[in-house]
């Protein structure tokens, strides 16, 4: 076979996933229709989670400064982010093109073999791997995987090659996003709700200004070309008798309502990942957080199985946990679509909840939601409150006496056993994954009441940072999580 893995797509979604798959030491080639990358800028910013992940590899350092921000929204609604303890705030304002170019030079830092302007064809999966047909700067060729992710986005062609059900809403609207310069508008973050629609203005880095116009009663197009900046100055004048025809774009782009999900992510030996597993109004700013997220879920596992390190129906989980989260992805940008895109109809259940959101228990949920730190998997039962959930920063001394932290443990994207009593008869039970996960012994150095590790002896710790055991609360004991999660010992 050419590689272990084929990933269609070098999106944030496809840099992502082959990042964490070369971290684990397996052979991928990221195909990528274009050339080079657009440029433009697309997804604005990471949400908490997502911050928290990029932490977690090392990431955040790459970006540069960024600015960093507590206060969110829900359908144009504000809400304090800052009602959820212990997360990092969320980034603005950073251009997706700066997303993928970092993520681009991490991957390729790590030996990812990333082959622009190679156009994927065909698909076949022949119960052993895949067969691709490609196109390519040397004509059409063949090339053979174990596995084929698709992360090529909303119009996935493997999608529709191997046949996934994509069931969902059609596009009843259709909206304008430019990013411009030579701009002097008064900024709208969580953008403003007007008698025809809705318009939201913020200020991106170079003196260029990000606008996105909605207005009520445009049918959806079906555009071959992106539509003319002379088009989106005409419709921002509508809603709001502004000119700004006198601007000069950097690109322009329209998008639409249309709501879908796959109802399988994974068919035999072809996966699909972000966008082309689900597709939905950008609202709130989580398709790209919710794409990343997914392929670093499906990573270390796609990874565990391709190296034979991985318990039976490990990569079925991948489906269980995210497809769930996707279905709650649509489900609220759907309704954020209502609050913002709505007429004055809406405008009693805006201000109703506009009330409940003054009680912090709401926005602690709606935060949690759009942020993605309410997400919890189905780890076992237990009455510990981290299990399934993400694993927060916890500062620590080693037994050696040096200062980490549970996030930089997550490095090399490795599951962590977490030794908080230095007790020896636990790191025993544990030696038999010694070659698949790193067991530390270390003193806790700052734990919280609102850290959910109060009392707490041991932490197992998947690579995607999620809680899979703890002492005490867990129903399960030590070895059955970890051969659950990690296979079984060696010797066994």
């Amino acid at each position: 076979m050419d590689a272990a893995v084929i990933v269609a797509g070098a999106g944030p979604a496809g840099l992502m996933l082959a990042g964490e798959l070369r971290l684990a030491g397996v052979e991928v080639i990221v195909l990528e229709r274009l050339p080079k990358r657009t440029g433009e800028s697309r997804g604005l910013g990471f949400t908490a989670r997502t911050m928290e992940i990029f932490d977690q590899r090392g990431l955040l350092s790459r970006f540069g400064e960024v600015e960093t921000s507590n206060v969110g929204h829900f359908g144009g609604l504000p809400v304090d982010f800052g009602v959820l303890e212990g997360a990092h705030q969320a980034a603005k304002s950073v251009p997706q093109s700066h997303t993928e170019t970092v993520l681009e030079d991490w991957v390729t830092s790590l030996g990812t073999d990333l082959r622009r302007s190679h156009e994927l064809l065909a698909v076949k999966d022949t119960g052993e791997g895949v067969e691709v047909t490609v196109r390519g700067p040397e004509g059409e060729h063949t090339l053979t995987a174990r596995y084929l992710v698709g992360c090529d986005g909303g119009r996935s062609l493997i999608r529709k090659a191997a046949g996934f059900d994509f069931p969902g809403t059609a596009a009843t609207m259709e909206m304008f996003l430019a990013d411009v310069r030579g701009l002097d508008l008064e900024p709208r973050m969580i953008g403003e709700t007007l008698p025809g629609g809705m318009v939201m203005v913020g200020p991106l880095p170079g003196g260029v200004t990000r606008i996105i116009v909605c207005e009520r009663g445009t049918p959806p197009q079906r555009r071959t070309t992106p539509p003319s900046y002379e088009e989106v100055a005409a419709a921002w004048k509508r809603l709001t008798g502004t000119d700004i025809s006198h601007g000069e774009p950097e690109w322009v782009s329209s998008f639409g309502d249309a709501t879908r999900q796959v109802t399988e992510y994974r068919r035999g030996n072809i996966i699909l990942a972000g966008d082309a597993a689900h597709i939905h109004l950008p609202a709130g700013g989580q398709g790209m957080n919710t794409s990343i997220q997914d392929a670093v879920n499906l990573g270390w596992k796609l990874a565990a199985v391709v190296k034979g390190k991985a318990p039976a129906g490990l990569l079925d989980t991948y489906h269980g946990e995210r497809h769930p989260v996707g279905q709650r992805l649509l489900m609220n940008t759907r309704a954020q679509g209502l609050l913002f895109l709505s007429g004055p109809e809406v405008q009693p259940l805006r201000d109703v909840l506009t009330e409940l959101i003054g009680y912090e228990e709401v926005s602690r949920h709606l935060a949690g939601m759009v942020s993605g730190l309410e997400i919890t998997y189905d780890v076992g039962t237990g009455t510990h409150p981290l299990l399934g959930k993400r694993m927060p920063r916890l500062a620590l001394r080693t037994a050696a006496g040096r200062e980490t932290s549970s996030t930089e443990l997550l490095r090399a994207a490795r599951p962590v056993l977490l030794d908080l009593e230095d007790n020896a008869t636990l790191r025993a039970r544990a030696a038999g994954w010694a070659d698949r996960v790193d067991i530390v012994t270390a003193t806790p150095r700052d734990v919280t009441a609102a850290s959910g590790l109060t009392g707490t002896s041991a932490v197992l710790v998947r690579p995607d940072g999620y809680v899979a055991w703890a002492a005490p609360g867990s129903h399960h004991d030590l070895t059955m999580a970890l051969e659950r999660w990690f296979g079984s010992p060696l010797g066994a």
